[in-house]
């Protein structure tokens, strides 16, 4: 029986009770009074007892209640209760056990990821260290602790005690805000690291995160790669030329031992040329490997234009700044040409290759755009490595070394999709307007 039903059959049995006895104190003694004098002796004893044996098991459960929920703050969830009814409290009391099961299922499967994630961060061979507000260790895992203090705890030192034994590469690393690649020399090996650093908040209190990560054997291998693809590329121009050269050569011989004369200026011509395209070839590696440190200064960009127009057609796809732009003009200017005659080998049209110059703030952006069939994704994130190309005949320097260049002046490239097709190159390089002032003037 519900718990509704049984206080609806108490409250009849009440009344019923309570009429029956004013019914029969009337007919016995025919005095009104004295009917309900009798109505309170009997009927609110009985009240009192039925309520407090209805009211009984909900204090309990009451009772029982306030106990588990404390329980479940403290966060123990083994307490349940004992579901022993049938009606709604029953319910209340199954649902209040079912619900301890789950927060009890939950928690465990979080105390085995909370295992799983702290086993992997212990094992990890990157160095993490988790700072709080007071510059107190929280974390630091074994990586950490083998790195800055021999491999001994690190918990609840002040961060700062704990860099004066590491390098002093690391605590110059460690003050700057951002991430920064460095060298330091750990047990007498130079060694290459990247750190890293986050702050977050976390349960309402704010941490600092530092990622220590070696990047030596990552440095070596991609060294060992890059001089492995440098030395395919050089092969294979190397064998392109010097096949012809010497087919060149031996038909020369065999035309000069017939005295065929007249032949022997074609033969020549065509050395010739095999032995220029070679020296382009060997001198554009040469330029992307002795790259000087740029020298900025002010440029004026209609004579900048009209120079870089001389070298390849292009056109102005907006009116240029008023004042000078500020770098190194000889560096930028190769820069451009090789990325205005990429424009011209990428396939559109030659009058839709175009040169955008803006200068606002405190950089300069420069784009040189095309219409030809753009990049994939793929060709992309690989665009800008060293000897990167898709062309048959290409060195895969010349993006390259607009890349070096731009990051030389403290700028950067992007390269992107146009819309529309083709593809659009920018260099981003920072401009003082105070120098370029100074020098005008």
């Amino acid at each position: 029986m519900s718990l509704k039903a049984k206080l609806t059959l108490l409250l009849l049995g009440i009344v019923g009770t309570t009429a029956a006895i004013a019914a029969l104190a009337a007919r016995l003694f025919g005095n009104a009074l004295l009917g309900w004098v009798l109505i309170v002796a009997v009927a609110l004893p009985s009240v009192l007892w039925l309520s407090s044996r209805v009211m009984r098991p909900i204090q309990q459960l009451l009772r029982a209640l306030s106990g588990t929920v404390a329980s479940y703050r403290e966060g123990d969830f083994s307490r349940s209760l004992v579901a022993d009814r049938d009606d709604e409290l029953g319910e209340l009391m199954t649902a209040l056990n079912d619900l301890a099961g789950a927060m009890r299922q939950q928690r465990a499967h979080l105390v085995q990821r909370e295992l799983l994630l702290d086993t992997v961060m212990q094992n990890s061979p990157v160095a993490l260290v988790l700072v709080d507000a007071n510059d107190r260790i929280a974390y630091a895992n074994i990586a950490s602790r083998h790195l800055l203090s021999g491999g001994r705890s690190l918990q609840g030192l002040r961060f700062k005690d704990a860099l004066i034994r590491a390098p002093a590469a690391v605590r110059r690393a460690a003050d700057e805000a951002g991430d920064t690649l460095f060298s330091a020399e750990i047990d007498g090996v130079e060694e290459t690291f990247h750190l890293s650093q986050r702050s977050f908040i976390l349960q309402g209190r704010t941490f600092r995160l530092y990622l220590l990560k070696r990047l030596t054997r990552e440095l070596s291998r991609q060294e060992v790669s890059t001089w492995k693809k440098l030395i395919r590329v050089l092969s294979h121009e190397l064998n392109n030329s010097l096949g012809p050269l010497s087919s060149l050569a031996h038909s020369g011989a065999e035309i000069a031992r017939r005295a065929d004369y007249g032949s022997l200026p074609a033969v020549f011509s065509a050395i010739a040329e095999r032995a220029a395209h070679l020296h382009e070839f060997v001198s554009g590696y040469a330029a992307f490997a002795k790259l000087p440190a740029p020298r900025p200064q002010a440029v004026q960009w209609a004579s900048f234009v009209a120079d870089l127009k001389g070298q390849q057609p292009f056109a102005v796809a907006a009116p240029l700044p008023e004042l000078p732009g500020w770098f190194d003009r000889v560096q930028v200017e190769q820069a451009l040409i090789n990325l205005l005659k990429n424009a011209h080998e990428a396939g559109g049209p030659a009058a839709d290759v175009e040169l955008s110059i803006v200068c606002a703030s405190h950089h300069q952006h420069i784009e040189v755009r095309d219409r030809g069939a753009g990049m994939s994704q793929t060709v992309l994130a690989q665009a800008l490595l060293p000897f990167y190309s898709t062309k048959r005949s290409g060195t895969g320097l010349g993006l390259a070394l607009a890349r070096e260049i731009a990051e030389a002046h403290g700028g950067r490239i992007q390269l992107a999709n146009r819309e529309g097709g083709g593809l659009i190159v920018a260099l981003d390089l920072p401009w003082r307007a105070d120098a370029v002032d100074a020098t005008v003037s």
